[in-house]
């Protein structure tokens, strides 16, 4: 409480950044990665849980080849259930089974849809979304599968996954590639004056590049937050230089088309429909083009999950949603960010990744 002879401390211009600035900021949201970067491994699963009753959901895939699972329940014109978890994984069409180890560990905890005569069978909802990774460890069989699933819903579920979501080369990202250099997961959140909380999860692994070639900065940051991004600054001209000389060298010698995909999650704890979520994860895709060019090809998958867990009310009016979508896009394009920031030099039998710090030292006060 306040007194005349205490004022109160102005709050930061809106939006601002919520205590971690990430997906964990939306109240009802926990994180959980497994990571497997051994021997022949380069990949791993994310899993994204909600409170006991589940999630409002919604999606949007633009990507010319998705790797999915249970996208078409989320559908506004269909029966919309709660969502209980969100699967991220590697693996290409081979990790979607990570999805059976999730539903398997919320089976046992009685979280999913009760059906059957007796109403006593729960069948969990976990939409899920893959990258494709495969072989980027050296060994072509090294994907995930039920158990990633199941490692990583117990670290959701450990306290570890209401802390500030750990980003990089991490779960779904640990063999992300994006465009010529090391891509990652990231995350970031903004909190409206209204006092709603909106975020994203972003794994990238995109076909398309998250730097300008003309001036070497990642086209997301200008959407940073107050000084969210202010340590990295424009890097060298002899730096830009030499990655432009590599990005030309790359399409010289490609002899085949290079698989990619973006995926990630918007959340919010505004009290939403299935149709706002719909729009909320549509929008998050302007996001994603705002911070990778290009994006939505024919070689990405595309997809982008919304939850709202509904613990803000009342729900949102028009002027309030529309704050809500605006900071969404802004939210992934930040969350993009981050995980180039985040992402380390990684090398295998299969070939080495540079990360934006190796490449533009400059950026960051240093040089090679």
């Amino acid at each position: 409480m306040t007194t005349p002879e205490q004022p109160a401390e102005p709050l930061p211009t809106a939006p601002w950044t919520g205590a971690t600035n990430s997906l964990v900021d939306v109240a009802g949201i926990r994180v959980g990665h497994h990571t497997a970067a051994t021997e022949g491994w380069l990949t791993g699963t994310t899993l994204i849980l909600t409170g006991p009753a589940g999630a409002v959901g919604g999606v949007d895939v633009r990507g010319g080849g998705p790797g999915t699972r249970e996208t078409d329940v989320l559908e506004p014109r269909n029966a919309g259930p709660p969502v209980h978890a969100v699967v991220l994984t590697g693996g290409s069409a081979f990790g979607l089974a990570a999805a059976d180890g999730a539903m398997q560990r919320l089976e046992a905890d009685g979280r999913g849809v009760s059906a059957g005569p007796n109403q006593d069978i729960v069948v969990p909802i976990v939409p899920t979304a893959v990258v494709f990774d495969v072989g980027r460890g050296g060994d072509v069989s090294a994907r995930p599968d039920p158990s990633f699933g199941r490692a990583a819903y117990d670290a959701a579920s450990s306290e570890a996954g209401r802390l500030r979501v750990p980003e990089g080369c991490v779960g779904a990202g640990t063999g992300a590639v994006a465009g010529l250099l090391k891509g990652g997961v990231g995350s970031a959140s903004a909190v409206l004056a209204s006092g709603e909380t909106v975020a994203a999860l972003a794994v990238v692994n995109s076909l398309g590049s998250t730097v300008d070639p003309n001036t070497g900065e990642l086209y997301g940051a200008r959407f940073g937050l107050t000084a969210e991004f202010a340590g990295v600054v424009r890097p060298t001209d002899e730096e830009v230089a030499a990655y432009r000389a590599a990005i030309a060298a790359a399409l010289a010698a490609l002899r085949e088309p290079v698989l990619n995909t973006t995926i990630g999650v918007v959340a919010t704890d505004a009290t939403l429909t299935t149709n706002r979520c719909a729009r909320l994860a549509m929008v998050a895709h302007d996001g994603m083009a705002r911070s990778i060019r290009p994006t939505h090809t024919m070689f990405d998958g595309d997809t982008v999950f919304a939850l709202a867990t509904q613990q803000a009310a009342p729900p949102a009016d028009e002027f309030v949603f529309n704050d809500l979508l605006t900071a969404a896009a802004d939210c992934f394009a930040r969350a993009v960010v981050h995980a180039v920031l985040a992402a380390a030099l990684t090398e295998t039998t299969a070939g080495r990744w540079l990360s934006y710090r190796d490449v533009f030292p400059s950026a960051f006060g240093t040089s090679e």
